[in-house]
């Protein structure tokens, strides 16, 4: 009898199901314990990298911008510097080594990087956390699982590019203020860091472009929209640091000390500047200048220069490199081809202009013959100035007033005000301005 009860409370006991949700909770508990260790690794992880990939963004960043002016290894120095402000060797570990920066061209077609240390337009950088160098990634609740650490490993490639605005177009940090019945090819730009104003009657071609940082700020007559034509297919939304202008000094300077990196093709690099002074009271012609060399001119007493137009009329100016720190008057009609001109004076005119000046060769956009007038104050053109393959640099307001017809492939570049009043024709060329100035921007390319 005992021997049936105790089966009986044997059976009983087996087929009692108290307790059973309390088991089936233990094995939720234990999935969800295992799937909140993938999620708070895997968020771990993926942190880690992004911190990682960012830092090599701003290393590589670094890098290429200090490679525009120093040697390589200056840049790689720029960008380690980086790297340690961001991820600390303390804490990080060695995330990035300076054999992790490679200089060279990226192609975006194939996607491949070419190894040329040598070069200013391309660089690679590399940076990791791995078990070999002591700074995995470690996990959390997964080493409980065997995996205790990761090895993560991410690349940058930053490279240089220029904004077309700044080939050929109007670009100024002030205010662009352009005035009616000018006309404006496919492929020209009108850009300001500030806004764009226009009066009335004004044609842009398909791909022209007209932009400034808000799109809403630009400044038109009441009648404007209907009066511009192809104006609203040519706005665009953006800003840009002028680094162009201010390279300004360094390009001066760079001129006067014979840097080949300035020199165009056309002066003696092998031969020194020549000084050049003129009496008071006469201009300065072709006669007083030195072709094919840098000329260092020095100023009237009276702080101003003329370049004369020569005896018969008209003077050409060609071939030369012309330097000085006075204001500069340049004569009617007077014809400025395969040169440079330059003043240090910061006056707001420190370059004007008579009627009917040429800057450029009329050479339908063919290769030689451009001319680039560079100043660190400002510019003033009369009537009738004509750019052909050009340049126009100032850190102060470029002005040129009515009629500016003839003008083919003109880069204008002011750090204040660009103002243009009316009757101007603005075609784009796109060759033939190989001796302009530019200068490299950077973009994350992958």
């Amino acid at each position: 009898m005992w021997m049936n009860a105790i089966g009986r409370k044997f059976r009983a006991f087996f087929k009692d199901e108290e307790g059973g949700m309390a088991i089936f909770g233990l094995y939720i508990f234990m999935a969800m314990a295992i799937m909140a260790g993938v999620a708070i690794d895997t968020s771990n992880l993926f942190t880690a990298r992004t911190q990682l990939q960012i830092t090599a963004d701003m290393a590589a960043h670094a890098a290429l911008y200090t490679r525009d002016t120093e040697d390589a290894a200056t840049a790689r120095l720029a960008a380690l510097e980086v790297v340690e402000a961001t991820m600390p060797q303390s804490r990080y570990g060695i995330v990035l080594t300076a054999e992790d920066i490679q200089f060279g061209y990226y192609d975006r077609d194939s996607d491949t990087f070419t190894v040329d240390n040598d070069s200013r337009d391309a660089v690679l950088v590399t940076s990791t956390r791995l078990s070999e160098k002591a700074n995995p990634v470690s996990s959390f609740l997964l080493q409980f699982a065997g995996l205790s650490n990761w090895d993560i490993g991410v690349q940058s490639v930053f490279t240089t590019f220029r904004p077309a605005c700044f080939r050929e177009g109007f670009v100024a940090d002030g205010v662009v203020d352009l005035q009616s019945n000018n006309a404006y090819t496919n492929g020209f730009c009108i850009h300001s860091n500030s806004h764009v104003s226009l009066n009335s009657n004004n044609t842009f071609e398909a791909g022209t472009v007209v932009s400034m940082p808000n799109t809403t700020d630009l400044e038109l007559p009441t009648s404007g929209w209907e009066t511009n034509e192809g104006l609203d297919a040519a706005l665009r939304s953006g800003a840009y640091r002028l680094r162009i202008i201010n390279k300004l000094y360094d390009i001066i300077d760079g001129l006067a000390n014979m840097d080949p990196e300035y020199l165009p093709d056309y002066i003696d690099a092998t031969q020194p500047p020549v000084s050049v002074r003129v009496r008071n009271g006469r201009g300065l012609s072709m006669a007083d200048l030195t072709p094919n060399r840098v000329n260092i001119v020095g100023c009237h007493s009276n702080g101003v220069l003329t370049l004369n137009n020569g005896q018969s009329g008209t003077m050409t100016i060609n071939n030369v490199v012309i330097l000085a720190a006075c204001e500069l008057k340049l004569d009617q009609s007077l014809i400025i081809e395969d040169a440079i001109i330059a003043t240090t004076n910061p006056y707001i005119k420190s370059i004007t202009a008579s009627s009917n000046v040429q800057i450029g060769r009329n050479d339908n956009c063919a290769s030689g013959g451009s001319a680039q007038i560079l100043s660190l104050g400002g510019m003033e053109f009369s009537s009738g100035l004509s750019i052909f393959g050009s340049q126009l640099l100032a850190e102060k307001d470029i002005v040129f007033t009515a009629n500016a017809d003839g003008i083919q492939g003109a880069s204008i570049v002011s750090g204040g005000v660009v103002s243009g009043t009316s009757n101007m024709n603005m075609g784009f060329c796109g060759t033939g301005m190989e001796n302009n100035f530019e200068a490299e921007y950077f973009r994350l390319a992958r």
